[in-house]
């Protein structure tokens, strides 16, 4: 009895139908390539997208100064963390690994200022490192009109409504 059974190989299926992502051995999935994606299979579509997001968020945990210099800096990759999984993008474990290491690095903050201070030989020192992290924003400069407008409403006196009786 001759068995009538198809055969599991995707050698006659047209090649453009199928996922092209290769393996670290140069082997190629096997899989239909995904409607929702023009060359990879529902697997390996998932798994690009899951690397493009945790590029993104690591971008978006970075500091304002650029360093985890002072706790300014970790307080806010910290409120971004808390944002981040609130809103489902970062596991509960990866955010409690996270909480974690801006916990430690909370704790050497003061041991950083010590050291700031003695390298530099001046108490000072961690104040001008602070101040370097985050310049003074420049005054915006004042329009003519609205300093004359602005000069004009504080030497007028304010009037007074009249009371109906």
């Amino acid at each position: 009895m001759k068995s009538n059974k198809q055969s599991r190989s995707r050698n006659a299926v047209d090649p453009t139908k199928l996922c092209q992502f290769s393996f670290a051995d140069g082997r190629q999935c096997r899989m239909f390539r995904h409607e929702s994606h023009p060359s990879l299979c529902l697997v390996h579509a998932r798994e690009e997208q899951q690397l493009l997001a945790q590029d993104e968020i690591g971008q978006e945990l970075e500091s304002i100064s650029g360093e985890f210099r002072t706790t300014t800096d970790i307080n806010h990759v910290i409120g971004k963390l808390f944002k981040l999984v609130a809103n489902g993008h970062i596991p509960a474990r990866r955010a409690e690994n996270l909480t974690y290491l801006a916990q430690l690095l909370l704790y050497s903050q003061k041991h950083i200022r010590y050291e700031t201070n003695l390298a530099h030989r001046d108490v000072r020192a961690w104040q001008e490192t602070v101040r370097a992290a985050y310049p003074a924003p420049e005054p915006e400069a004042v329009d003519e009109q609205e300093a004359e407008q602005g000069a004009e409403q504080e030497t007028q006196p304010d009037e007074q409504p009249v009371a109906a009786s």
